[in-house]
């Protein structure tokens, strides 16, 4: 069976299995025969066209969709497992501060009606500070850039304490010191042990975030490493500033 192997950073445990994955969503088949393994420490780009079946995919590691054939298999906790969808699905007219939104991070483990204590205040001051959005604190959501927006879903996700971590397109319509800022904290938190899966579409990202590629196209997955993916598109040519992941080509 594929597998996505080790991070740079930690030698871990197997957290998450996919074993002869088959989903569909309504009457259409949409992935068939998806297999792997995801440890700690890892960090997988998902990539492939619009429809090829990311967003259907992360349904169902999230517990969300049902299959209709094989497995998924998860090591990590529920109240571990954290989704950071794209900004499109944030409601910005619910009125809710950047710091706020951080703390509800503490939900899933400590529940969403018992309040707050100092510890969870003092994380939450940490977190801010980490994503460099402290001055943020008291910020409508509302009226937040897409990178402050950004840092502050993360920042979400790391007052969650998350051991899983999905991600849709974090760095879609952000600025670039946003994109350092994102890319160290994600780096650093494989390297800590979270198993990280996100999707991607551009080279440099994948570059420099990746251990491991999963590619959807056609109804089908192929693990690969990001030097392939590279190697795919500019015959291994540095040449890949910005450039967006447009096909990739199965090895045989």
């Amino acid at each position: 069976m594929a597998s996505g192997g080790l991070g740079r950073g930690v030698v871990g445990l197997m957290r998450l299995r996919l074993k002869d994955l088959h989903l569909a969503q309504g009457e259409r088949t949409v992935l068939e025969h998806i297999e792997g393994t995801f440890e700690e420490g890892a960090v997988t780009a998902l990539v492939g066209a619009n429809g090829a079946g990311k967003s259907t995919l992360i349904q169902a590691i999230m517990g969300e969709l049902k299959p209709i054939g094989g497995s998924v298999e998860c090591d990590v906790p529920k109240e571990r497992r954290a989704w950071l969808p794209q900004q499109l699905a944030l409601d910005l007219t619910f009125p809710m501060s950047v710091e706020e939104l951080i703390m509800t991070g503490t939900w899933p483990s400590h529940g969403a009606l018992l309040g707050y204590c100092g510890p969870h205040y003092r994380k939450a001051r940490e977190v801010m500070a980490r994503l460099g959005i402290s001055h943020l604190a008291h910020r409508p959501l509302g009226e937040l850039s897409g990178g402050q927006r950004q840092r502050a879903l993360l920042g979400r996700t790391l007052m969650q304490e998350a051991e899983l971590l999905l991600l849709d397109e974090p760095f879609s319509n952000v600025d670039m010191e946003t994109v350092e800022v994102l890319t160290e904290v994600l780096r650093d938190m494989a390297d800590r042990g979270t198993t990280i899966i996100v999707v991607l579409h551009d080279l440099e990202q994948l570059a420099r975030l990746a251990d491991h590629v999963l590619v959807l196209a056609g109804g089908h997955g192929q693990w690969t490493t990001p030097q392939a993916i590279l190697e795919n598109h500019h015959g291994g040519s540095q040449r890949h500033h910005h450039a967006p992941i447009l096909s990739f080509d199965f090895p045989k």
